[in-house]
C-alpha cells in the first residue's frame, strides 16, 4: 500500500544538547565559545555542507544574544542597525561575485570592529579559497580567526544520523544506524541524503524503518543475510 508524499517541513533540533561533541569537532566546539566570551573580534567557521556550521552559529548566538542571517540578504541600508551587535552571516562564499553585498558586508566588517561588536562568518571550504571578488574584504577574513570542522568520526557519523531521523520525527530500529554505517559514503552530506530517502519511502510505504526496510537503498547488500 503506497500513498501520496508531500514534502512536509520537518524540525530541526539546534540547541546545544542536541550537538554532539566527539574528536573530530571538539576542538571547534572549543573555541566556539572562547568567541562568545570576546568583544570587537572576527572569527570564520568553515566546514563540508552538514557539518554543523549553523548548529554551531544558534549556539554561539544564544550565548552572545547575537543575529544570524545569510550572506544574500545583507543590504548596505541594515549596516548601522545590523552593527549595534554581535552577528553572524552564513555562507559567505555565495556572495563571491556580488559586489553590493560584499561592500556591505566589508562596511559591517568595519563598523562591528570600531563599536566592538563580534563578527562570526560561515562558509565551506577554508576562507583562502572564497575568491571574494572585493580584495580588501579577502584580506581581513584571511587575518580572522579560523575554526575548521572537519569529517566526521563514527561516533559523530551515528550521532548525526540519530539526529536526522530524529528530526524527521522517524525512530529507526537500533540495528539501523550501525547498518548504514557499514554501507553509506562517510560524509555529512551522505547523512542528510540517505535520512530524507528512508524519510520519503517510510512515508509513501508506511513501514516502520527496520535493517531490512533500509536495504532497498544498498542494491549490492541485497543478497546478504
Amino acid at each position: 500500500m503506497y500513498q501520496l508524499n508531500f514534502e512536509l517541513p520537518h524540525r530541526e533540533a539546534l540547541d546545544h544538547s542536541n550537538f554532539f561533541v566527539s574528536p573530530s569537532n571538539a576542538n571547534a566546539v572549543t573555541h566556539i565559545k572562547r568567541f562568545s566570551e570576546e568583544n570587537g573580534t572576527s572569527c570564520v567557521l568553515t566546514g563540508p555542507a552538514g557539518a554543523g556550521k549553523t548548529h554551531l552559529v544558534h549556539m554561539w548566538a544564544r550565548r552572545t544574544n547575537g543575529q544570524i542571517l545569510k550572506a544574500r540578504g545583507l543590504r548596505t541600508d541594515d549596516v548601522p542597525r545590523l552593527a549595534r551587535g554581535s552577528i553572524a552571516v552564513e555562507d559567505v562564499p555565495e556572495i563571491s561575485r556580488d559586489q553590493p553585498v560584499l561592500a556591505a558586508l566589508f562596511h559591517l566588517f568595519n563598523q562591528l570592529q570600531a563599536s566592538g561588536h563580534n563578527l562570526l562568518l560561515t562558509g565551506r571550504g577554508t576562507a583562502f579559497h572564497w575568491n571574494l571578488s572585493l580584495p580588501d574584504l579577502q584580506s581581513r577574513i584571511n587575518a580572522a580567526q579560523s575554526i575548521s570542522l572537519g569529517p566526521p568520526d563514527d561516533a559523530l557519523l551515528a550521532a548525526i544520523l540519530a539526529k536526522l531521523f530524529l528530526d524527521r520525527q522517524l525512530a529507526p530500529k537500533p540495528d539501523v544506524i550501525p547498518f548504514l554505517l557499514t554501507r553509506m559514503e562517510r560524509s555529512y552530506e551522505a547523512a542528510q541524503k540517505i535520512v530524507a530517502k528512508v524519510d520519503a519511502a517510510a512515508l509513501s510505504q508506511q513501514r516502520t524503518v527496520t535493517r531490512g526496510f533500509v536495504r532497498q537503498f544498498f542494491p549490492s547488500t541485497n543478497t546478504e543475510e
